[in-house]
């Protein structure tokens, strides 16, 4: 314990200093070390109040998370924890810097007082992992700031700078940056001279009643589809507006028992690890060497290369963003600038930061402009020859040592890598549309891509606030290739005659926010059969100037509020096309069919993927698709769907769906050895 707590006093103040590395997260270890800290302080007659403050960059910043898989927690749990620092004989202040988050905010609570400089932050995340404040959060909260803000708090599971939490009666003083220790031990001292009685906020009366809590619930009402913990947080909500301190704990610890073992909370909980697990290579050690980027060239200033742009400038890095035509170039850079300008209209920047953003653009028309770039990232039109052409003309302009990334999000990077003399250099950046928006980043590892190059990319991700995803080389990577199953089958159904709205509700159903057949009309139709050969479904509805939300008509019809109706001319095309490929009619099928139909063979695709070694971990697939298509969190992702459903039921729906619709689910062998051993895809 000695190697966490530091016990000391200063004139008559006690101080309980933690270090634990890297964020004081409140473990067995380090709530038995806050306790015997009060302990000894407590017991030295010398000592008149106690600070409890935190060693490192920042205060407790929660719950060790992983020990809520190894249920029950271990003494002393985080009642043993409260009730200590409420319980004290003598005043306790709390220390706060960097974040006070989950528990740590709650023991801050739980605290007579609290000091804290501007740039800390207090909140209750537990919402994004499925789980409420479970040791005295939800009770003790509404106490000091009223139900109403206490429940949209909550609910956000967003942090509050210290001044907001100062103004909203949370934080007593805020310190001078810097002089937190010092402002806290006078702060102690002035409680300590005038004496007892000293406040706990479990005494103070609740402010705002249960109507409150009903206009936070529809101001957050879109949380509450799929998700367990936002009812759970209501109900705990309520119990402090309606039962005594004590009545209101013990129904707060029942709800968070019950999400603690839910499946929802599981599967946050897995995404919570699975995402932080993503940048971790395994034969990438800290001895590769990360290598500057201080200037990046992106090539093409469309949709996806302006947005790619905005990434960088966001990040303070300049690019040089080329185009062939001044048209081109003149449009991209307009939209960029109107894209921040939309910003600054809704308060989140200032012209000057958007004049500033922009003064990082350095517009060219030739990519000779990119020799002295430390990266380019290649993002032009779909088509193999076109970008082997313009990274045989790259290799002759760029500096040794530049790295060379495509955007593709279907080609083979090893064939585009070969137009140059350095494929140890060439690397896959796959963004997602909008880029500088969506989340993910695909980082592809050629056959030849050198370590330095990944190890770079990987953390450059991180510095343009991406989640980086490495993906070996293949057919649409690890996200466009698992879910292009979802999409072909949801078209084939369509010329089953399965109705549009039934399929897009059973995805709605799942947990998707969008259907997929809604979701190729917001896409874009005419995007989605760009550089297609042959006759194809979508390809007759752009034929026929139907083009998705953007033309008012795709698969639906839309008004100006984009609202969906179904459409005759629509249905006839789909009707000519199924004649067209002799597709017999087979329009009654169950919603549990198509589900399986749509979600079974991505499952089972993601574990060709692991087969193969295009994924380096089941949990990257989860987080590949819940960040580039927006796969419903509290599912966990599909590899950890489908350990929910057991590899076992996965094939047998697998060989009844191959016997029923041909080959496309022939069971992976993976699968296949998952059923027989009782194994699972995710292992934690």
């Amino acid at each position: 314990m000695s190697e966490v707590l530091t016990t000391r006093v200063a004139g008559n103040i006690g101080i309980v200093e933690i270090a634990s590395p890297p964020v004081n997260a409140l473990s067995t270890a380090v709530r038995a070390a806050v306790i015997e800290g009060l302990r000894v302080h407590n017991a030295d007659d010398a000592v008149a109040a106690i600070v409890i403050l935190c060693a490192g960059r920042t205060f407790f910043a929660g719950a060790d998370i992983a020990e809520f898989d190894h249920l029950p927690i271990k003494q002393p749990d985080f009642d043993a924890l409260m009730t200590t620092a409420e319980s004290s004989p003598k005043p306790v202040v709390a220390a706060i810097h960097g974040t006070a988050l989950g528990g740590g905010f709650e023991l801050a609570l739980a605290c007579n007082y609290r000091v804290a400089v501007p740039s800390a932050k207090v909140g209750f995340p537990e919402v994004h992992l499925g789980l409420l404040p479970g040791a005295g959060g939800t009770q003790r909260l509404p106490r000091l700031i009223g139900t109403g803000a206490a429940l949209d708090l909550i609910l956000s599971g967003k942090p509050v700078p210290a001044a907001k939490a100062a103004e909203m009666g949370v934080v007593d003083l805020l310190a001078e940056e810097g002089k937190l220790e010092e402002t806290a031990i006078a702060f102690a001292q002035d409680v300590a001279a005038k004496g007892a009685p000293w406040p706990k906020v479990r005494d103070r009366a609740v402010a705002g009643g249960l109507d409150e809590i009903e206009a936070i619930k529809a101001k957050h009402k879109r949380q509450f589809k799929g998700f367990k913990a936002p009812g759970h947080i209501v109900q705990a909500l309520e119990a402090a507006v309606t039962l005594p301190f004590e009545e209101g704990l013990r129904r707060e610890q029942e709800l968070f028992g019950e999400l603690l073992i839910s499946r929802e909370s599981a599967a946050q909980r897995h995404v919570f690890f699975a995402q932080r697990l993503t940048a971790k290579v395994p034969d990438i050690g800290k001895d590769v060497p990360i290598l500057p980027i201080r200037k990046v060239g992106v090539i093409g200033a469309g949709t996806m290369g302006g947005g790619i742009t905005m990434n960088f400038l966001q990040a303070g890095v300049p690019v040089t963003l080329v185009e062939m035509k001044q048209e081109a170039l003149d449009r991209g850079i307009a939209t960029i600038r109107k894209n921040y300008e939309r910003t600054a209209a809704k308060g989140r920047m200032t012209m000057e930061q958007v004049d500033k953003l922009m003064s990082l653009i350095d517009p060219v028309l030739s990519l000779d402009a990119l020799a002295d770039v430390d990266l380019v990232v290649e993002a032009v039109f779909e088509e193999i020859s076109i970008k082997k052409d313009i990274f045989g003309q790259l290799d002759g302009i760029c500096r040794e040592g530049a790295i060379l990334a495509s955007n593709t999000s279907f080609l083979d990077l090893d064939d585009i890598a070969s137009a140059t003399s350095r494929p140890e250099w060439v690397v896959g950046m796959h963004f997602f549309s909008p880029a500088n928006v969506m989340p993910l980043l695909e980082v592809v590892r050629g056959a030849k891509t050198g370590k330095e190059v990944i190890a770079t990319v990987m953390k450059l991700a991180g510095t343009i606030r991406k989640t980086p995803v490495l993906a070996g080389v293949c057919h649409g990577f690890i996200a466009n290739r698992i879910m292009e199953h979802l999409i072909v089958q949801s078209q084939q159904m369509v010329l089953e005659g399965v109705p549009l709205r039934t399929i897009d509700k059973v995805m709605n159903d799942y947990g998707f926010a969008m259907g997929p057949i809604a979701m190729l009309d917001l896409i874009g139709l005419d995007v989605l059969v760009h550089g297609a050969s042959g006759r194809t479904l979508m390809g007759d509805f752009v034929a026929a100037g139907r083009r998705g939300q953007k033309t008012g008509k795709g698969f639906y019809d839309y008004d100006a509020d984009r609202k969906a109706t179904l459409s005759d001319e629509a249905a006839k095309i789909i009707g000519d096309f199924a004649t067209y490929t002799g597709i017999a009619p087979d329009p009654g099928q169950s919603e549990e069919n198509i589900r399986q139909r749509l979600l079974y063979p991505v499952v089972n695709e993601g574990a060709k993927c692991l087969e193969e070694g295009i994924a380096l971990r089941a949990s990257d697939i989860d987080v590949a698709a819940i960040l580039g298509y927006n796969w419903p969190v509290f599912t966990g992702g599909p590899m950890f769907w489908g350990d929910t459903i057991g590899a076992a039921t996965l094939l047998q729906g697998l060989k009844d769906l191959e016997g029923r619709y041909g080959s496309a689910f022939t069971p992976a062998a993976l699968v296949q050895k998952l059923a027989t051993e009782g194994g699972r895809f995710v292992n934690r």
